[in-house]
């Protein structure tokens, strides 16, 4: 007989604590206490301090920078709660790291998101709810329920108040087209592709063509994440040489590694706009960087889940 959860509990590391009590904010419900840290040793200590005995619990975590570190703590985090008698636990990654390695594009090396997945599962994970997957595949990576959310109407919403004129969206490559299309329908625009060839394992990237008119037009490129800044920067770069007028950009998620910050301060690009899946209280934002959270999104989802109704409802 499957345990009574009928009481909600919601958790986090130490990958993104304010998204976590934002989420709580929206659930009008206190975050769960527990310990999370490191011995000298470097090896990671949770103790979870609440009662969650048949409970249905929520880990809030992303595979933020350090990514290592924070996927250990959630893998703990869950094994401390199974352990802990929880009635169910729900892996809550709005940023699911190691997504790119998804599949084996050259000899001898791994699939790391599928490596990620069977951790999480072994961990005892009942489910997982995550936003915007690098690539739609990984959710076949598990043989567990897998909810992803998506933070495009929350994008959308911005441009939309904002009324651009002459307005095309731009997919930064043509792996993310399809997400870019349904960008660029929900905004009535036309859409156009960068054309672009990834050299070799680095985050350098060279642009090679523009498919469609940008001509005169303010243009919105969109890509589900920016990491070093290579990829959107040379993209706006090629923009404005095919005679863009202005370049904003969005991202569900910023991770801004290294210098990305600075360098998207320092360049030509009007406005960088993303959703905090992941910390950016650390970076350089300067105004140009927006910052739109899910937070009220993933809160009305683990409601959807605890209470048994539908998230797909959420966006229709």
């Amino acid at each position: 007989m499957r345990p009574l959860i009928d009481e909600l509990c919601v958790f986090t590391g130490n990958a993104h604590r304010e998204l976590a009590q934002n989420v709580c904010k929206y659930l009008n419900i206190p975050l769960g206490q527990a310990e999370v840290f490191k011995f000298p040793n470097d090896n990671t200590f949770v103790r979870i301090l609440d009662n969650i005995r048949e409970r249905d619990v929520f880990i809030i975590q992303p595979m933020s920078a350090p990514v290592n570190d924070h996927l250990m703590e959630l893998l703990i985090m869950i094994d401390a709660a199974k352990r802990a008698s929880a009635g169910r636990v729900t892996a809550v990654v709005p940023y699911y790291g190691y997504a790119r390695t998804d599949k084996k594009d050259q000899p001898r090396v791994p699939i790391t998101a599928r490596l990620v997945a069977d951790l999480l599962t072994a961990a005892g994970t009942d489910r997982l709810l995550t936003v915007d997957l690098h690539a739609g595949q990984i959710q076949g990576f598990f043989n567990i329920p897998v909810d992803e959310l998506t933070a495009l109407p929350i994008l959308v919403r911005y441009f939309r108040d904002k009324a651009l004129d002459d307005l095309v969206v731009v997919a930064v490559d043509v792996g993310i087209s399809k997400r870019a299309r349904d960008v660029a329908e929900r905004l009535q625009v036309p859409l156009a592709i960068v054309e672009k060839r990834r050299e070799g394992n680095n985050a350098s990237a060279q642009s090679l063509n523009i498919i469609g008119d940008v001509e005169h037009k303010t243009v919105l490129t969109f890509d589900d994440e920016i990491d070093t800044g290579g990829s959107i920067l040379a993209a706006v770069e090629a923009l404005q040489e095919r005679g863009a007028q202005e370049v904003y950009s969005c991202v569900t998620h910023a991770l801004l590694s290294g210098s990305a910050s600075e360098e998207v301060v320092a360049s030509p690009l009007r406005e960088l706009v993303a959703t905090d899946t992941v910390p950016l209280h650390d970076k350089r934002l300067d105004g140009k960087i927006t910052v739109l959270s899910v937070a009220p999104l993933l809160g009305e989802a683990i409601n959807r889940i605890h209470k048994g109704l539908s998230v797909g409802a959420l966006f229709q």
